[in-house]
């Protein structure tokens, strides 16, 4: 056979390079077909052969080795193959060569903890027996010899490690072991730092104070990566003083001077570990999980610490402490710092913000992943190994609080745990316990390679063959393809997400519907626990809601039963957990048994995760869903969801009143169609698909659609059978006014209208006046009335003809003529600014191309007056001295505020009113197309028209997620976490975001207003 194929059969990548080593004089003399067997047995070939080069050119003793027995060379070979990091280590600390003799146990055997700790002493001249020892080495000297022994101690668990016939089975045993190494180093860290802080200060001082570092994280847990940040937090104490008198604890030293010292020897500990040496540094010493993080001492008292978790710390702290362990220094001071800490640990779960603060470190996990690196991640990405921590440390702070049996640490100790305790099914814990350790092999031989923290699946094909041939046992013939690997780790990850679901879920649908699960059910009480800890306020609510949609032999109760872990785990990502689990039970017995129902949840994973997130986050639109619960199916086809055209509106609603003679029947059927379209553009916005301009337009569209099918009504009732009635005496007009002449308005608005009408020629006025009024007296009960059947959850749209003439003291509906003349002799400057937003909606077209040219001079004036000016200027001080509610908030008010829509909206109006008679585009009834103008016409600045907009379009957002969510109209900025934390979902924001919202929004504001002062008052 050509060396090639040898090469290729052996699992080489770069052939030419490896013949070239293969040609090394180092390698004159050894056998080249036994050479070429023992390198196959590596995990890279090529990594294995140029490190043996290497090391025979500084060591050719080693020469001995290859000319001993298989069994002799195996660990060399499987060394070199794996860490390239550790072959550089024998080059440069030659006289640890003897590792590679270590003489391998069929099966591994863990190195006890002591041994570990002791030779790390002894590499410092410590005596590891002394109750505080003190390091016979200081400076670089000692630091250098205790990271030799570190990796020496570390080569020698790689061999065992890598040599391993299991190493999926032998993986936590491996953890443990790092994670008692470094304990170990961390202790003789602390004997040589209190033989340097004997420098400055007094010996005896140093003995008096007792310091405990508390491993934290994997180290805490003991289950550590190869290469990882080690965290600690340091609590100290005082020696009890020896004396006949009883003497408190430290009798003789201050807790200042205690601090003191011990912040000299943690940090000491520190820099004798990662300083720099002639020998690299081992680790960063992480204490950034101490109380206060960065900015807190970094060490307290015992009591310090007791004092800070009682009454400061936040819930994810309580999180990270599930791991610590008192890993050097003074262990029974850090036993007692456990055992004081467990209560309140244990107890987090009924913390308030317990469940958004997990829910916050998993996304703030997720988010802070950079793009590039998201679909390489092994530790942090979706399916990784933080999924399975996450959800194995809350289900131990849920049940744990009561059943210590799952009070471990370690991950797959509490796996295992969990499902003895029946908090887990077996067939579960199996599954998510060899997933962990698979993603846990990932990462450590990832990590081997270079000894350097790394969690990211490598880029290259090279690197992935040798991965792949790494996790595997070592006796294993097969050397898999890079693909088999991805492959496999890409089921790993999906069913590492599905376990979630089934572990977290599943057990509460068994309890609930009483059925005999082969795996876990859970007690009333543990899934009562359950559900409150994964944000369910009224967990016995919602027991009783899942026993009612999963109870019973019903295909309906079957399929529930199948989607519910995941539907739970979608509700419980919302606001409010509890109402989405309502809506869904309501929506459900709503729909019944209906195929389409069941298969869309089914089938679109897409369409039901947008629905529980509907329900979970909007009142208003759970009631619609309830009463027109069809509308189900739009949430699987974005097609039905885009908002109708108002003449497609039109259309329909002419149709559909054809059909029926009787007004009643013919209002509900217009308002019918109004709460339907209300309830599709609500979807719609909901899932992203319209942007608020949109929003407003749509609204508006059924507003006028429903005003026009009410004027047909209501003119047939007057005038009668447009077939076989005489000419009517006269035209009547429907004007909409404010946001609803912008098309600007939200959910629930009113609509501000002019009731305009226009007698026929030779029509008796007094006749034609009673028609008007009758029609828009008609109109308005039209649109309020009661209908039989009633119009659920409609929220009926209320006409407002405050705007007219006169205001309220004037007549409801005027002529033309009557309009032309007022305007002409009487009409004030807030009237000429009102009919800025006038916009025809209903009625005869010819009489509304009249209204438009009767009030155009009137609202686009040549020029305005000074003196008008001045008075549009005291209007809008007068409007928020008065109109604002007692005892608002002037910087929450979204409407009248500070910044608001009220700001924006005056100040667009005012340039209207100055110049839109010579710039043709600011004829418009639309405030951001007038605002847009004005920049366009340099009449504003366009950042400061970006400020604007920006303010206008949130505090119209705002308003809108307010009735979204609470099925009430509000003005004001919500001061309820949960409500503004909906309003910020509805807004865009990420969860979690409600404090992001409300700061971003009085900071545009306060901007907003800045802008509007300067352009209102002062130009």
């Amino acid at each position: 056979m050509s060396l090639t194929r040898q090469l290729i059969s052996g699992g080489f990548a770069d052939l030419e390079k490896s013949a070239r080593f293969l040609d090394a004089p180092e390698l004159a003399t050894v056998d080249r077909e036994r050479l070429l067997s023992d390198l196959a047995q590596a995990a890279d070939p090529d990594l294995a052969l140029q490190s043996l080069v290497r090391l025979l050119a500084l060591q050719p003793q080693l020469r001995t080795l290859l000319d001993g027995p298989p069994s002799a060379t195996f660990p060399l070979f499987r060394l070199l193959g794996a860490s390239e990091a550790l072959a550089e280590f024998l080059m440069r600390r030659p006289e640890h060569l003897d590792v590679l003799s270590t003489r391998l146990a069929p099966e591994p055997e863990a190195v006890p903890a002591a041994r570990l700790r002791a030779a790390l002493m002894a590499a410092v001249d410590a005596d590891p027996e002394a109750p505080t020892p003190v390091a016979g080495r200081t400076g670089p000297d000692a630091w250098v010899a205790l990271r030799v022994a570190y990796r020496r101690l570390l080569t020698d668990l790689v061999i065992r490690d890598v040599c391993a016939l299991d190493p999926l089975a032998w993986l936590p045993a491996v953890g443990a072991e790092l994670a008692d190494l470094a304990a170990a180093a961390l202790d003789a860290a602390l004997a040589v730092s209190r033989a340097e802080a004997a420098t400055t200060h007094d010996p005896d001082d140093i003995a008096a104070v007792r310091l405990c570092i508390i491993a934290m994280g994997k180290c805490g847990a003991r289950e550590l990566n190869y290469v990882s940040d080690v965290d600690v937090i340091h609590v100290i104490d005082t020696v009890q003083q020896p004396d006949t008198v009883q003497q408190p604890a430290g009798a003789g030293l201050s807790d200042e001077t205690a601090v003191t010292i011990g912040t000299a020897l943690a940090a000491g500990v520190a820099r004798v570990i990662s300083a720099s040496a002639p020998e690299p540094a081992l680790w960063e010493v992480d204490a950034n999980l101490r109380p206060e993080g960065r900015e807190g001492p970094l060490v307290r008292t015992l009591a310090s610490h007791v004092a800070y978790y009682q009454r400061w710390a936040q819930n994810w702290e309580f999180q990270a402490l599930l791991k610590a362990r008192p890993a050097a220094g003074d262990l029974e001071l850090g036993e007692r710092y456990r055992a004081a800490l467990a209560p309140l640990v244990w107890a987090s779960s009924e913390r308030a913000g317990f469940v958004e603060s997990v829910q916050a470190m998993r996304r703030r996990v997720s988010e802070n992943i950079p793009a590039r690196d998201r679909e390489r991640q092994i530790k942090l990405g979706a399916g990784g190994l933080r999924d399975v921590e996450f959800s194995v440390q809350l289900l131990q702070l849920v049940h744990g609080k009561v059943d210590e049996s799952v009070r471990v640490s370690t991950t797959t100790a509490a796996i295992d745990a969990l499902a003895a305790a029946g908090y887990i099914g077996r067939a579960d814990a199996r599954e998510m316990g060899h997933h962990y350790r698979f993603l846990r092999l990932l990462e450590h031989r990832i990590q081997l390679v270079r000894l350097r923290r790394t969690h990211l699946m490598p880029e290259s094909s090279h690197a992935r063959r040798a991965l792949a041939k790494a996790v595997l046992a070592p006796d294993e013939p097969v050397r898999p393809a890079p693909e088999a690997l991805m492959a496999e780790w890409a089921r790993v990850k999906r069913d590492v997400r599905a376990l979630h679901e089934r572990i977290f879920y599943r057990p509460l649908l068994n309890t609930a519907a009483h059925l005999s699960a082969d795996d876990v059910r859970l007690s009333p009480e543990a899934a009562q626990a359950r559900l409150a800890a994964l944000g369910y306020g009224d967990p016995r609510g919602a027991m009783r809601h899942i026993e009612a949609l999963t109870a019973g032999v019903s295909r309906r109760a079957a399929l529930q039963r199948q989607l519910l872990p995941v539907l739970l785990g979608w509700l419980a990502d919302g606001v409010d957990p509890d109402a989405g689990l309502l809506g869904f039970r309501r929506v459900s017995e709503a729909l019944g048994t209906s195929p389409w129902y069941l298969g869309l949840l089914r089938d679109s994973s897409s369409a039901a995760e947008r629905l529980c997130h509907v329900l979970s986050s909007s009142r208003l639109i759970t009631d619609l869903l309830e009463v027109e619960p069809e509308a189900v199916a739009w949430f699987g086809n974005e097609d039905e969801l885009r908002p109708v055209p108002f003449a497609a509106q039109w259309a329909e609603i002419r149709s559909k009143m054809s059909r029926h003679a009787s007004a009643d029947a013919q209002i509900r059927l217009v308002r019918l169609t109004r709460r339907r379209e209300i309830l599709r553009t609500a979807i719609c916005d909901a899932g992203g698909l319209l942007d608020q301009a949109a929003v407003g337009r749509a609204l508006a569209d059924a507003d006028r659609a429903a005003v026009l099918g009410a004027l047909h009504i209501a003119e047939r009732e007057v005038f009668g059978d447009p077939r076989d009635r005489p000419e009517p005496p006269t035209d009547v007009l429907i004007v909409g006014m404010g946001r609803q002449g912008g098309r600007e308005i939200g959910y629930g608005s009113d609509m501000d209208v002019l009731y305009v009408h226009d007698p026929r020629p030779g029509a008796d006025p007094a006749e034609a006046r009673k028609a008007a009024e009758t029609i828009v007296a008609r109109l308005g009960v039209l649109l309020q009335q009661r209908c039989t059947p009633p119009v659920l959850a409609e929220r009926p749209l209320t006409l407002d003809a405050a705007l007219r003439p006169e205001g309220r003291q004037g007549p409801l509906v005027r002529t033309l003529s009557s309009y032309r003349e007022y305007y002409q002799r009487w009409a004030d400057t807030w009237e000429a600014q009102a009919l800025l937003r006038a916009r025809p909606l209903a009625g005869d077209d010819g009489l509304a191309d009249r209204f438009i040219e009767l009030i155009d001079p009137v609202r686009y004036p040549a020029r305005l007056d000074p003196a008008a000016v001045r008075e549009v200027r005291r209007i809008k001080a007068r409007v928020e001295a008065e109109r604002l509610p007692r005892g608002a908030d002037p910087s929450r008010h979204v409407k009248l505020g500070r910044g608001g829509l009220s700001d924006v909206e005056w100040l667009v109006q005012l340039l209207q009113l100055q110049h839109a008679g010579a710039v043709p585009a600011l004829r418009t009834t639309s405030t951001l197309d007038a605002l847009h103008a004005a920049v366009d016409a340099d009449l504003l600045p366009a950042e400061d028209a970006e400020v604007l907009e920006e303010s206008w379009l949130l505090a119209s957002r705002v308003r809108c997620g307010t009735i979204i969510w609470s099925g009430r109209a509000s003005d004001v900025l919500p001061s309820d976490r949960r409500a503004l934390e909906a309003v910020a979902r509805w807004c865009g924001y990420p969860a979690g975001s409600a404090a992001r919202l409300e700061e971003d929004y009085l900071r545009l504001t306060r901007r907003a207003r800045a802008i509007f002062e300067r352009h209102f008052y002062e130009t």
